[in-house]
C-alpha cells in the first residue's frame, strides 16, 4: 500500500498558528508540543494528587494537541481512563496589567486544570472550546506549572459522536495562553443581509466601568463604524448595526471575506481582535407555482453537490497534523466540483472552518451524539455542548446548516421496548416524549441562530418531527432499485405527507434533499473496497431528473478504516473514475455542474446492431449565469473497434437556456453500429464560444445477428471463450462473471488449442492476428483462504473490522497504486510477443463487467477490465500454421497473474479472437 505522507514538522511544535483565525488576538503563546504525561486507565487518579507531583512522577511524554490514542501523540494507547498532563512555562504578557487566559480548543471529556498547584477551573464536554482566567494564579516573570487532568470513560451520556475510527481522548485541539485588556470583547456575532446591512451582537467583559468606544474596521478601512458605550462592571450585551456599500456577496464561487478588526477603547486600555465576516443569506423559497421550496443562497436557488466528511486523519485521528492539511482538505473537495460538505457527527476544527470560509465551500455541521438513553443527564450534557459549539462557530459564513441529531442515534430508549415476542420488533423505541424534546431542540437552535437552516434529525428511519430541511438517507445499489426508490420519495414529498415523519407529524413545504447516499451499505455484507464510479454516475443522473431535489450528500469524501467509498483513499491518493475514456475531458466536476443535461436512460442497455435507439434528455439548471443565452449540445456515438476509435453517429443542437429547475428536451435518436460493440453516447454542453459547461454519457451493449452472407467472414474470425482453456498451471484459478472472465493468480499459464480454417474455407493464410483483453491479477485473501460474510450493523459505526480482503464484494477500484504483471504469448511453444499489464483495474470503464452482474446487491468482480492485446503472428510461424491449420496458444505470466476477459466481461465485447486472412 502507498504509505501516508502526513507527519509532524521536522522542527518546532505542531500547529503553531493561532487556533482561531475568526477571533484572534496578537498577544498569545502556543502551548502545543511536548508535555509530561501519565495515563491511569484503571483509576481516575484524583486521589493520588497528581497536581502536586514533581516532573519525575510523570512517566511519559505526549505531543499536544493529539489524542493520547493517536500515533502523533507519541502515546498511541486506546485506553479510556484519566490522563494527567504537566508543563512548566515562563511567559509574561506584553502589556503590564493584562488579564491572562488559558484556552483549550477541546478536551475529551471532563477536565480539571491547576496552575501552580491551585485549581483554576473545570469543564465537561468533548467538542466545545473553553477558557479559564488565570490572571491571579500566574507568576509573571518566573516559572509556572500547568497541570491538566482529563478523564474519558465513555459514559453513556457523553456526546461522543462517531469515534469508532480513532478515539478522542484527552486534549485533542490546541492549547494556548492569551493576554487581554482588563476590559475586553468576549464575543461578537455577525448577522448579514445581502443588501449590505450588518448586525452585531457583542458581549464585553469589563473590570472597570465607564465610557468606551467599540470600533469596527474592515476591508482595509473601506468599512468603518464606531459606537460610544457606557460600560458597567461585568458582562455587557451590546447590539450594533452598520451598512456595507456595494457589498461583495460570499458564495462558494466568490468567497469574499471582509477581514479586519474589532477594537474596544476605554480608560483600561485597548482590546483588539482580528476577525472577519462574509455577507450572505441562507434561506428557502417558493419559485413559480411550485408547492415545495428550494434552498437559496443570496436569494437564488442553489443545488448542493456535497459529501460526507468524517474528518478523520490516519495519524492524528480527529486532529490534523498541520494547517496546510486542513486547507488542502477544502481544496480537494473543490477540485471535484463540490460546493458543500457535511461534517459528520462532530463540529469541525475552527481552522478548517476558516479554510472553508476562505476557499469557499458550504458546510452542514452536525452536533455530536451520545450513545446511551436520552435521559436527563444525556440531555443536559448535550444541550450545554450544543450551545458551546453554535456560539463558537456561528460567525463562519461557510456554515449554512446545523444538524442536531443523526439517524436517531442516542434518541431511542432501551427499557421501554414494545412486545418482544416478535423477533422483528426493534429492541428500543424513539418515544413520543423524546420526539418532543428533539422538536424543542430544533426550535431552540432556530432561536439561538435564526440566520441558518436547522435540521432536527438527519433520518434513515423516516423520523423527522420538525425541520427546515426534509432530508433522507439511503444506501442502495442497482440502477432500477435506485431509480424506483428516489422516484418513490419524490412522489410522496408534498405538504401534509406523512412520509419521512414520525407518527403524528407531517411534512411542511421544506426543501427535499438527500443527506446521505451511496452504495457502501447497499450491498449484502457491505461493498467492501470496490468501484464507486459506475453507481455514482447513474445516481447523480437520477437525482437531477427531479425538480424537487435540492442536492445530495455522498458518503464519503475519503475512505476511512472500514468504509471504502470515498472519492479519495484515506491517505489522500486518488481513485480513477475513468470518465475521460468516454467523453474527452470529462471528470467528476461535470456531474456536479449547476447546469446539467440528464440522460434519462440506464447506464448501459443491450441493443441490436444497426438499431435506431431513442434516448430521453432533460435539462436541469440551478444557476442563472447562462440564462438568456444559447448553449450548444453536441453528441457523438462512438465505439472502440479493436483499438480504433470509430464514430457511428454525431450531431449538435442549439438550446435556449432559461429558467431554474428541470424540464424535458427533445430526445436523441442514434443509429447503433452494425457489429458487436460497446457503444458510447457522449454529450457535451458548451457555450457558443466553445467553453465546456458539462459532459455526460451513457453506454450500449450492441449485439449483432448472423449475416446471411457472413459464412466466409465468420470462418476467418475464430472466437474462443476464455474459460475453454486446455490446461492451466496457476496456484489459484477461478472463473467469474458467469464464466466470462478467467483468473489465474500467481505465476502460471493458460493453454488454448485453436483450430484454424481449413483449406476449403480459406485457401491461403497470409496473416494471423490474435486479440484478447487481459489485466493483471491481484490476489486477495479471499482468493486464497475463502471469503467471510460480515453482518453490516451499527458496530461498523464504532470501527468494526471490515475484513476487506475477505469480503466477497471487494475488487479494488483503480487508483494510484498499481499491480503490474508481465505476460508472454507463445504459439506452439515459441515466444512471439510480451505485454506489460499495468494494473488490475476496476472502474466505470469495465462496462460489460457491470452490465452483466446477475444481482444488484452482490458484486462479482464488478467493473473489472483489462487492456487490449494484439499479437501479429510472425510470417515464419504463419507459414507453419498454413500447413497444420491449428495452433497452441499459451499465455504465460509472472507472479502478477492474469485475468482474461470474454464477450460479456471487461471493456471489449470479444473472447479470445483469432483473425485469419
Amino acid at each position: 500500500m502507498i504509505t501516508p505522507t502526513h507527519e509532524l514538522p521536522a522542527t518546532g511544535a505542531p500547529r503553531p498558528e493561532f487556533p482561531r483565525p475568526d477571533w484572534e488576538r496578537a498577544d498569545w503563546l502556543s502551548l502545543n508540543g511536548a508535555w509530561s504525561f501519565r495515563l491511569n486507565p484503571g483509576s481516575d487518579g484524583q486521589e493520588e494528587l497528581w497536581q502536586e507531583q514533581k516532573e519525575s512522577e510523570f512517566d511519559a511524554q505526549i505531543i499536544v494537541p493529539f489524542s493520547w490514542v493517536s500515533p502523533l501523540s507519541g502515546i498511541g494507547r486506546n485506553e479510556k481512563g484519566t490522563g494527567w498532563y504537566r508543563r512548566g512555562i515562563r511567559w509574561s504578557p506584553a502589556q503590564t496589567g493584562s488579564r491572562l487566559f488559558l484556552c483549550f480548543g477541546a478536551v475529551d471529556y471532563s477536565c480539571d486544570v491547576w496552575i501552580n498547584g491551585t485549581h483554576a477551573g473545570s469543564h465537561a464536554g468533548a467538542y466545545g472550546s473553553f477558557e479559564l482566567e488565570v490572571t491571579g494564579l500566574w507568576r509573571t516573570g518566573s516559572d509556572n506549572v500547568i497541570v491538566v487532568r482529563a478523564e474519558d470513560c465513555d459514559y453513556s451520556y457523553q456526546a461522543r459522536g462517531k469515534q469508532g475510527y480513532g478515539e478522542l481522548r484527552g486534549i485533542w485541539q490546541p492549547v494556548w495562553l492569551e493576554a487581554r485588556c482588563s476590559n475586553y470583547i468576549k464575543s461578537a456575532a455577525f448577522a448579514t443581509r445581502i443588501d449590505g446591512s450588518v448586525s452585531v451582537t457583542a458581549t464585553i467583559e469589563a473590570k472597570q466601568a465607564g465610557a468606551a468606544v467599540l470600533a469596527f474596521d474592515f476591508d482595509n478601512g473601506a468599512v468603518r463604524h464606531s459606537e460610544e458605550l457606557q460600560l458597567s462592571e461585568g458582562a455587557n450585551e451590546i447590539s450594533v448595526s452598520f451598512a456595507v456599500d456595494e457589498p461583495r456577496l460570499w458564495s462558494p464561487d466568490t468567497p469574499s471575506l471582509y477581514e479586519g478588526e474589532v477594537r474596544l477603547a476605554s480608560e483600561a486600555g485597548e482590546d483588539a481582535v482580528s476577525t472577519y465576516f462574509g455577507i450572505r443569506e441562507i434561506g428557502t423559497a417558493l419559485f413559480g407555482d411550485r408547492s415545495y421550496r428550494w434552498i437559496t443562497l443570496n436569494g437564488k436557488p442553489v443545488y448542493l453537490n456535497g459529501t460526507l466528511d468524517q474528518s478523520y486523519h490516519p495519524t492524528g485521528y480527529f486532529t490534523y497534523p498541520s494547517d496546510e492539511e486542513m486547507r488542502d482538505e477544502i481544496y480537494l473537495m473543490k477540485r471535484l466540483g463540490l460546493n458543500f460538505v457535511r461534517i459528520h457527527i462532530k463540529p469541525e476544527e475552527p481552522r478548517k472552518l476558516y479554510w472553508a470560509d476562505k476557499l469557499g465551500i458550504l458546510v452542514m455541521e452536525d452536533m455530536p451524539c451520545f450513545w446511551g438513553n436520552p435521559d436527563e443527564a444525556a440531555r443536559a450534557a448535550y444541550e450545554r455542548e450544543a450551545r458551546e459549539v453554535i456560539e463558537r462557530d456561528r460567525n463562519h459564513p461557510s456554515i449554512f446548516s446545523w444538524v442536531m441529531f443523526n439517524e436517531t442515534w442516542g434518541l431511542k430508549t432501551d427499557d421501554q421496548a414494545p412486545d418482544q415476542t416478535r423477533d422483528w420488533v426493534p429492541a428500543n423505541r424513539y418515544l413520543p416524549e423524546t420526539q418532543q424534546w428533539v422538536r424543542d431542540i430544533y426550535r431552540w437552535a432556530k432561536q439561538l441562530d435564526p440566520t441558518r437552516l436547522v435540521e432536527d434529525n438527519s433520518p434513515c428511519n423516516w423520523d423527522h418531527v420538525e425541520s427546515d430541511l426534509n432530508t433522507w438517507h439511503f444506501y442502495k445499489n442497482g440502477y432500477e432499485i435506485v431509480r424506483e426508490h428516489v422516484e418513490g420519495v419524490v412522489d410522496q414529498t408534498f405538504p401534509g405527507s406523512t412520509l419521512n415523519y414520525c407518527e403524528g407529524f407531517t411534512q411542511s413545504d421544506a426543501p427535499l434533499m438527500n443527506s446521505e447516499c451511496g452504495n457502501v451499505w447497499g450491498i449484502e455484507g457491505g461493498a467492501g473496497d470496490s468501484d464507486i464510479a459506475w453507481h455514482y454516475r447513474y445516481m447523480l443522473n437520477e437525482f437531477r431528473r427531479h425538480d424537487k431535489m435540492c442536492g445530495f450528500v455522498f458518503t464519503e469524501f475519503r475512505d476511512v478504516t472500514n468504509e471504502f467509498n470515498g472519492y479519495y483513499r484515506l491517505n489522500g491518493t486518488e481513485k480513477r473514475f475513468g470518465y475521460e475514456a468516454f467523453v474527452p475531458g470529462m471528470t467528476l466536476t461535470d456531474l456536479h455542474s449547476p447546469d446539467f443535461i440528464v440522460i434519462d436512460a440506464p447506464p448501459c442497455q443491450t441493443v441490436d446492431a444497426s438499431a435506431a435507439v431513442q434516448v430521453a434528455l432533460l435539462r436541469s439548471s440551478f444557476d442563472d449565469r447562462h440564462f438568456g443565452k444559447t448553449l450548444r449540445l453536441s453528441w457523438e456515438l462512438w465505439f472502440d473497434d479493436l483499438g480504433v476509435r470509430t464514430v457511428a453517429d454525431q450531431g449538435s443542437v442549439a438550446l435556449e437556456w432559461n429558467g431554474y429547475g428541470v424540464s424535458p428536451l427533445a430526445p436523441l435518436t442514434v443509429r447503433m453500429p452494425d457489429q458487436d460493440a460497446v457503444a458510447v453516447l457522449g454529450l457535451k454542453l458548451s457555450t457558443l464560444e466553445g467553453e465546456a459547461v458539462m459532459r455526460n454519457f451513457t453506454t450500449f451493449d450492441v449485439r449483432s445477428k448472423a449475416h446471411d452472407d457472413a459464412a466466409e467472414e465468420s470462418s476467418r474470425r475464430i472466437s474462443v471463450p476464455v474459460g475453454q482453456f486446455k490446461s492451466q498451471t496457476f496456484p489459484y484459478q477461478w472463473n467469474a462473471i458467469q464464466g466470462h472472465k478467467t483468473n489465474g493468480g500467481g505465476a502460471g499459464m493458460f493453454e488454448y488449442e485453436i483450430a484454424l480454417p481449413d483449406q476449403a474455407e480459406l485457401g491461403f493464410l497470409s496473416s494471423v492476428d490474435i486479440y484478447f483483453e487481459a489485466g493483471a491479477k491481484r490476489l486477495l485473501v479471499r482468493n486464497i483462504e475463502g471469503d467471510v460474510q460480515i453482518k453490516a450493523d451499527i458496530s461498523f459505526m464504532h470501527g468494526a473490522d471490515a475484513h476487506t480482503e475477505r469480503n466477497s464484494n471487494t475488487y479494488y477500484m483503480t487508483d494510484e497504486e498499481r499491480h503490474e504483471s508481465r505476460i508472454e504469448v507463445c504459439i506452439d511453444g515459441e515466444p512471439v510477443e510480451s505485454f506489460l499489464l499495468p494494473d488490475d483495474p476496476a472502474d466505470s470503464r469495465g462496462v460489460l463487467s457491470w452490465h452483466y452482474q446477475t444481482v444488484a446487491n452482490k458484486l462479482e468482480e464488478a467493473g473489472s477490465y483489462g487492456y487490449l492485446c494484439k499479437v501479429s503472428v510472425p510470417g515464419r510461424i504463419a507459414a507453419k500454421l498454413d500447413r497444420t491449420r491449428k495452433l497452441l496458444l499459451t499465455i504465460r505470466t509472472d507472479e502478477g497473474g492474469v485475468a482474461l476477459y470474454g464477450r460479456n466481461a471487461g471493456r471489449y465485447p470479444i473472447d479470445l479472437l483469432v483473425s485469419c486472412n
